[in-house]
């Protein structure tokens, strides 16, 4: 009878091991070529790449009304479409993060992680007043005043009535600024250029302002909202 005893309960011992290996086994759901290493960071996501549809043209350009000013829907078909704001492959070699400007190709990108930037086409400026090289975003503005630099006034008296002594143009969408306005410093200074907006959807693509760079308003809200703070920008004339 004691012997009995004994062989049951080294036979339910020898089950429960088995079972513990059984239950072990089951909770494993990868193999070690699957897992990733310990403490290695997930790759960055990557957001679909490509034109977009004619739906979500509809919705980048339509009307806007922001910060009390009313923006008018853009005849994008009446644009190139190579001058969509859409996603593409990241093609500057930047790093996340950054803004560069291709003066060429009237490219302006944000790169992003994941290997895709957020292309806008702009309108840049005529020979003899482009800039290019690497500086910060140091400051931007919502609906800014425009207040032309003395060197401008000089080449067109007209524009006296907007100097600083005199306020400034308005904010609106009329004011040759646009809706937004971000400006480029380098080694602390103010380069006196701009990534702005403009009311003329007809400059984009085109050599037409005095050395600033300008984007479509719509496109410029967004700029402005995805552009990092204080980015670095890289300006390309070659």
């Amino acid at each position: 009878m004691t012997g009995s005893l004994v062989t049951t309960r080294r036979g339910m011992l020898c089950l429960g091991a088995v079972s513990a290996v059984l239950t072990l086994s089951g909770c494993k759901t990868t193999t070690s070529s699957e897992a990733s290493p310990i403490g290695t960071p997930a790759p960055p996501p990557r957001r679909p790449v490509g034109p977009p549809s004619e739906e979500e043209m509809m919705l980048r350009y339509a009307p806007v009304v922001d910060e009390g000013h009313q923006l008018p829907s853009i005849p994008f078909k009446e644009i190139d479409p190579v001058f969509y704001r859409q996603r593409v492959e990241n093609t500057t070699g930047q790093a996340p993060g950054v803004v560069v400007v291709n003066v060429p190709k009237r490219f302006l990108y944000v790169t992003e992680p994941g290997g895709t930037a957020m292309r806008y086409g702009v309108g840049i400026g005529r020979a003899g007043f482009a800039w290019e090289g690497e500086g910060i975003i140091q400051w931007r503005q919502k609906w800014p005043r425009w207040k032309p630099p003395v060197e401008m006034i000089e080449r067109q008296p007209e524009l006296a009535k907007y100097s600083v002594e005199n306020g400034g143009q308005e904010p609106g969408p009329n004011n040759a600024l646009g809706a937004r306005a971000l400006y480029i410093f380098q080694n602390g200074k103010d380069t006196l250029y701009r990534l702005h907006g403009s009311k003329d959807w007809r400059s984009i693509g085109k050599a037409a302002s005095s050395g600033c760079i300008r984007l479509i308003n719509q496109d410029v809200i967004d700029l402005y909202a995805r552009a990092p703070y204080k980015a670095r920008i890289v300006v390309q004339q070659s």
